[in-house]
C-alpha cells in the first residue's frame, strides 16, 4: 500500500509536468510566427509609402503601399526593440515615404516582410542591428 503522501507527492508532479507540457505546446505557433523561419535569409529593400502604423502587440506593424500598388505588411521589433530603434507612434504617419530593408516571406505569394531597418526622411531606425548586412 502506498502512503498517502507519497500518493499526493506524485500526483502534484504529475499535475505540474502535465501543466508545463501545456504550456510549452500552447507558445509553439508564437514562437515560429515571431521566429525568422518563416523569411528567406537574403534581405531585399522595398520603398513606398506608409498607409498605416500599428503599434499593437504582439508587434508594431506598418502597411506600406509600394510603387507598384502591391500593399506589404512589415513587421517590426517587438515592443522594446521598436523602442529602442527610437521609432514610436509618432515618429511617421499614413502618407510618409519610407524604405524598410528586412526579409520576405518564404511564400513570395505574400506580400510580407519582418523588418531589420526602417529609413524615414532620411534616418534610420535599426530594429535589428545585429541582423543588417551590407549587400
Amino acid at each position: 500500500m502506498i502512503h498517502a503522501p507519497l500518493r499526493h507527492a506524485a500526483r502534484r508532479r504529475l499535475v505540474i509536468t502535465a501543466l508545463a507540457g501545456a504550456a510549452a505546446l500552447a507558445s509553439l505557433p508564437v514562437l515560429a510566427h515571431h521566429g525568422w523561419a518563416w523569411a528567406e535569409g537574403e534581405q531585399m529593400e522595398l520603398k513606398g509609402t506608409i498607409r498605416t502604423i500599428s503599434m499593437a502587440p504582439p508587434h508594431p506593424m506598418l502597411m506600406v503601399t509600394a510603387a507598384d500598388g502591391r500593399e506589404w505588411q512589415v513587421d517590426l521589433g517587438n515592443p522594446n526593440q521598436t523602442a529602442r530603434s527610437g521609432f514610436t507612434g509618432d515618429t511617421a504617419k499614413p502618407g510618409d515615404a519610407i524604405t524598410a530593408l528586412g526579409n520576405r516571406h518564404l511564400d513570395k505569394s505574400k506580400a510580407h516582410m519582418k523588418a531589420v531597418r526602417l529609413v524615414i526622411a532620411g534616418k534610420n531606425y535599426d530594429m535589428y542591428p545585429e541582423r543588417i548586412r551590407n549587400n
